[in-house]
């Protein structure tokens, strides 16, 4: 049996504010899933309506829950706007404030890993200059501080990278992987993440067709590049600490200025992403990714461990009662089909394999 367990983000569940975190959890556990990606938002939220405002006790809260639901913490996710900053008194603050209470939450949510995007901050809104430099000597520097100082506390914490489709510098798989090379600490690691890799070199959101120009060369030649490094040993798989796999919706229009997806200075893959991604295999619903592609290649290189369905998407901000569970079993049901359509040797829950549109 292909040794996968299968995940999913608490924000893939529904927007915090609406949705509480301690019943997206049970909804996710009643669904089958085996781990939960948290993410700060969501536990943030619960620390202010539940606790105080203390992340401490709402961390332990859901530590005790996730254990009696029989769920892990993949991650904490995401430490984010980090590496490559221009202004260093603000990498000061992170490392000295913000990342020693990081630490401390991860202890008590008994998890090893906390997620870092690639950084898409984006230019200052006053001068309109940069406030990230694309300089790889100081991406690489500061990750290796951050991975440093995971490595010497008593309890060995792991960083894993993901690089975003709409990432200022480092935005493919590829370039993300040059950088985790780079760094070379035993406890810094790649994600790797179908929508973030197909939604930089396949799709393009602006455009009418939905694709780049060269999609399918473009997607063909990354995999095989991936398979490549791989055989050759020039990617160590045991670096890759978990995949994502998710779909994107195809737009009916193209997300320019008009469009009701448009944000103003934000990138236009950007505002994609967060209104607009579906679950795998779910093409009814406008999924036109390939999906299946790269959830083939990943495993291919012999990749095993957390495989997560991080869905964002306007479905979350849906204030019905329902909508994790929604998500829950949709996300269940997705992961069926993939399993189905690769040919996976995965037990999975009874049902998922039957897939059922819903509103939600």
């Amino acid at each position: 049996m292909t040794n996968l367990k299968i995940g999913i983000p608490t924000m893939s569940l529904g927007r915090p504010g609406l949705h509480p975190l301690d019943s997206k959890l049970r909804d996710a556990a009643t669904q089958g899933f085996e781990g939960i990606e948290l993410f700060i938002d969501d536990l943030t939220h619960h620390a202010n309506t539940q606790f105080a405002g203390s992340l401490h006790s709402a961390a332990k809260h859901i530590s005790a829950l996730c254990k009696n639901l029989n769920l892990t913490i993949i991650c904490l996710q995401p430490f984010a706007f980090y590496e490559g900053l221009l202004d260093r008194t603000q990498t000061n603050t992170l490392l000295t404030e913000k990342l020693p209470l990081w630490f401390d939450l991860v202890d008590i949510l008994d998890t090893d890993m906390i997620q870092i995007p690639a950084n898409f901050l984006a230019n200052d809104p006053n001068t309109n200059e940069p406030r990230t430099t694309g300089n790889l000597d100081v991406i690489v520097s500061d990750l290796q501080t951050i991975a440093d100082l995971g490595r010497s506390r008593n309890r060995n914490i792991r960083f894993v990278y993901e690089a975003l489709c709409w990432s200022t510098h480092v935005d493919t798989w590829e370039a993300a992987w040059n950088v985790v090379s780079l760094v070379n600490r035993d406890n810094f690691g790649l994600c790797l993440d179908s929508f973030n890799l197909a939604g930089r070199i396949y799709a393009d959101p602006e455009a009418v067709s939905g694709k780049t120009r060269d999609a399918e060369e473009a997607t063909s030649k990354s995999l095989q590049l991936l398979l490549d490094k791989a055989r050759d040993g020039t990617l160590d798989v045991s670096k890759i600490f978990y995949i994502q796999l998710v779909d994107g919706e195809r737009l009916s229009s193209p997300l320019t200025a008009d469009h009701e997806f448009y944000v103003p200075g934000q990138p236009a893959r950007m505002n994609w992403s967060r209104n607009a991604r579906l679950f795998p295999c779910e093409e009814e619903r406008g999924g036109y990714l390939p999906v299946l592609e790269c959830a083939r290649a990943f495993l291919e290189i012999g990749f095993e461990g957390w495989v997560s369905l991080e869905l964002f998407s306007r479905t979350c901000n849906d204030a019905d009662v329902g909508v994790p569970r929604a998500h829950a079993e949709r996300g269940m049901r997705s992961w069926g089909r993939v399993v189905e359509r690769l040919g996976l040797d995965v037990a999975v829950p009874p049902g998922a394999s039957t897939y059922m549109i819903s509103g939600v």
